[in-house]
């Protein structure tokens, strides 16, 4: 069998080795471009179902506290309540075209049942929720949970699998972040072209000017023009009169 594992060079040694990876991880460092966990300033809508609503609360409680220990105001959350989790899509996106929040939290609870109705759900509310984010520019967090029991809900809404609500509100305020340094990144790449062309337009006289300029040379008399001549010999005349 032939080996296709990397080979090392001979001659590299570990520390020339060291040196090379900490030199790329920092170029990824540099390149790399990521959303902070700060809330403070940005404008959140929670979006949460009814349904299930003993799961639900739980969700709604820990992702607002999570909010609001990264930084949110109080009159930054709001809160909307729908019916179930099949409504969340439509409020999410009700929301999101407002324009007036940074981000959304989805949150509800599915359980499977006896019946496909359980699949249909879950498929219309995904593809409903990815449909909104992309549409509207605005980032919705997926806090809605998928189980097929009572006892995995419980589990993942704090008890022994963390909250799935705080980790939807960590993912909102990380993406309200990225959305802004990626705008302020492309706006600074936008003056930076604008500065670059209006200085190249400066710096190169344009065609009107070209033209108004050949036009004025033209109307310019020649030194040895007929009428640039007659007007030397005029003066030249003039002077010797006086003399």
């Amino acid at each position: 069998m032939k080996d296709i594992s990397p080979q090392r060079h001979p001659a590299a040694s570990p520390r020339a080795s060291s040196d090379t990876e900490k030199t790329t991880e920092e170029k990824i460092r540099k390149k790399t471009l990521a959303g902070k966990l700060n809330a403070a300033g940005f404008r959140f809508g929670i979006v949460v179902s009814r349904f299930n609503e003993f799961i639900t609360e739980r969700l709604l409680r820990s992702a607002y506290d999570g909010l609001s220990r990264l930084g949110a105001r109080e009159k930054d959350i709001q809160i909307v309540r729908v019916p179930g989790s099949f409504e969340i899509p439509s409020a999410a996106r009700t929301l999101a075209e407002t324009q007036k929040y940074d981000a959304i939290v989805c949150l509800g609870c599915l359980l499977r049942g006896d019946t496909a109705h359980y699949d249909v759900i879950v498929n219309e509310v995904t593809r409903g929720i990815g449909q909104s984010a992309q549409e509207t520019g605005v980032p919705h967090a997926f806090g809605i949970l998928t189980c097929d029991t009572l006892e995995q809900a419980i589990d993942r809404a704090g008890l022994k699998m963390g909250n799935k609500g705080f980790e939807a509100a960590l993912a909102a305020v990380e993406m309200a972040n990225l959305k802004k340094a990626t705008t302020r990144k492309k706006a600074r790449s936008s003056q930076q072209s604008a500065a670059l062309t209006n200085k190249a337009v400066s710096s190169q006289p344009s065609a009107i000017s070209r033209s108004m300029a050949k036009k004025a040379s033209s109307r310019q008399p020649s030194a040895f023009s007929k009428s640039t001549r007659q007007n030397r010999s005029a003066r030249s005349k003039k002077r010797k009169s006086k003399s």
